[in-house]
């Protein structure tokens, strides 16, 4: 999740990026040194000026998401039971990672066997920010696991994956819960970043049947086309001059040393392999992920039965919070329908 203070230390950031190295060097130059950083300042959690360091020492405070809370009452008693509840559970990464996570039990008198859900935070997260949607998901009869992505809380890993390397742990704690229940029926929830790992695992080629439905909430349609939104959003570069190329080179790096590129980490091309039912939520006022992804991850994606809601003045995950009522009505049919409550 990112906060309007997040959003702040970041345009400084590049604003003394691109100062500083266009005084040392030319257009090239500042081109290679700012694609550079801000891979580090993205991607790379051990990168001295990270943004996940500055979350993490307080320099940057996170994450009072802009709005009106409607739903605050909920979120406190979501957060007290979240606290109250959550048991340790863990499992390793393909490249052998230690990954962390929260189970809790289902938190209604007659629970259905077999269910489970698994809600994914975003960017800079932790789970206990998915306690309002984990505790939803327990009153109507799952079990709720809630993992820490890679580099995040208690998870190890030094690059984020931006939801593309985290489509493989998310398969890693899908296997988990499959091996200890071969009868499990999985719901997948992510928010942000995690509603864009959700999106990206959904087109695996060997996604368990076990998983029946997906819900994302304002997830981007790729890593590419979010960096470079921001770019021109956030950081007001020309897209042919500076925004293209700077996305190019923070992709380049990112191949270099993380494994992976902002194109080919896509949404899109997931969802068209996506079989499973499919929820698409974003707000319409959000302006840190695009919310014409919406439409985009919704006509890309090839399940039969998806749908999709878009929150009128709901800024960045902040839908459930702006409008209750109307999100929780939405996601609790598709829920019930889905899995036959």
């Amino acid at each position: 999740m990112f906060s309007k203070r997040i959003e702040v230390a970041m345009k400084q950031v590049t604003r003394r990026l691109l100062v500083a190295a266009g005084a040392a060097v030319g257009a090239t130059g500042l081109l290679y040194g700012a694609g550079e950083f801000l891979f580090r300042f993205t991607i790379d959690t051990q990168f001295p000026w990270s943004m996940m360091k500055l979350v993490k020492t307080g320099r940057v405070k996170g994450a009072d998401l802009a709005g009106a809370h409607h739903d605050a009452d909920e979120e406190t008693e979501a957060a007290r039971w979240f606290a109250e509840s959550k048991q340790p559970v863990t499992t390793f990464s393909n490249d052998g990672l230690k990954l962390h996570g929260w189970l809790l039990d289902p938190d209604c008198v007659n629970p259905k066997p077999h269910l489970y859900a698994i809600c994914v935070h975003g960017y800079t997260g932790v789970p206990d920010e998915m306690a309002k949607y984990a505790h939803r998901f327990a009153r109507l009869g799952f079990t709720v696991l809630a993992p820490a992505m890679r580099g995040h809380e208690l998870s190890q890993g030094r690059y984020t994956g931006m939801g593309w390397l985290e489509r493989r742990d998310l398969m890693a704690w899908i296997r988990l819960i499959v091996e200890s229940d071969p009868d499990a029926r999985i719901l997948l929830d992510g928010l942000s970043m995690g509603a864009a790992c959700v999106m990206m695992t959904v087109g695996e080629p060997d996604l368990p049947r076990n998983v029946v439905a997906a819900i994302e909430d304002c997830g981007y349609s790729s890593v590419w086309d979010q960096f470079l939104y921001n770019a021109k959003g956030m950081y007001h570069l020309p897209n042919k001059f500076l925004a293209m190329p700077i996305v190019e080179t923070m992709s380049m790096a990112c191949r270099r040393t993380a494994g992976y590129g902002f194109k080919e980490a896509s949404s899109v091309a997931s969802l068209k392999r996506a079989t499973i039912p499919m929820l698409f939520i974003h707000g319409d006022a959000d302006t840190f992920v695009d919310p014409s992804f919406l439409s985009r991850n919704y006509e890309a994606c090839a399940s039969i039965h998806r749908e999709r809601l878009l929150i009128p003045g709901a800024g960045h995950a902040m839908s459930a919070s702006t409008a209750p009522d109307l999100y929780w009505r939405k996601v609790t049919r598709f829920v019930r329908d889905t899995f036959e409550l």
